[in-house]
């Protein structure tokens, strides 16, 4: 996963409410409407929190007549787990500057 792709996804998860619904979303799959009890929020504003989360590939969505239904996409997810992961701290100083 390149630095653009890990951008994207943070700023996607730096909205409360985007967090909170890929939470919901962890559970399983969601129907828009289930989403909209769960939240109480508008449909225009949850299709805006959806477009963002579904650009930056970490949310799905499945159309069935009228209504969609979203899930996490695994491998997104497992390739941002992967980018997580390979970060560390270090407890040392390289001191270039001192």
């Amino acid at each position: 996963m390149n630095t653009i792709d890990v951008a994207l996804i943070c700023k996607a998860l730096g909205d409360s409410n985007r967090l909170q619904i890929v939470q919901r979303l962890s559970g399983g799959e969601k129907c828009a409407c289930k989403l909209l009890e769960d939240f109480k929020i508008t449909q225009p504003t949850l299709s805006h929190h959806m477009k963002i989360l579904c650009e930056c590939g970490l949310v799905e969505v499945r159309k069935e007549g009228k209504w969609s239904h979203y899930s996490l996409s695994c491998e997104t997810l497992a390739a941002f787990r992967r980018f997580i992961d390979g970060l560390s701290c270090a407890r040392e100083s390289l001191g270039c500057c001192q």
